[in-house]
């Protein structure tokens, strides 16, 4: 080997640590990339789920009174039903 070859062998060894180095650097920041997503969604469905149990009883206290709206609204839709016929009250 002449020394332009050695030279061109020393630069192209140089560039591939180059490569290397930055290679590993470019995988290291993906793992803690995902590992901090993983962490980032953990956190997000650990806070649904807290909420949601921390609301359950209020939801439930909501659904009771819509339940008791609605039969409300039966009962008086009921009455009207039950009363006599007005019409023939207003034409005579």
């Amino acid at each position: 080997m002449d020394s332009e070859d050695r030279k061109m062998l020393q630069k192209i060894q140089k560039t591939v640590e180059e490569n290397n180095a930055i290679l590993r650097d470019m995988r290291s920041s993906m793992r803690w990339g995902r590992f901090f997503r993983i962490i980032y969604w953990l956190v997000i469905i650990g806070a649904s789920v807290g909420a949601l149990y921390f609301l359950q009883p209020y939801i439930e206290q909501m659904q009771e009174a819509y339940g008791l709206l609605r039969s409300g609204v039966g009962g008086i839709q009921d009455i009207g039903q039950k009363l006599p016929d007005l019409q023939g009250l207003l034409q005579r």
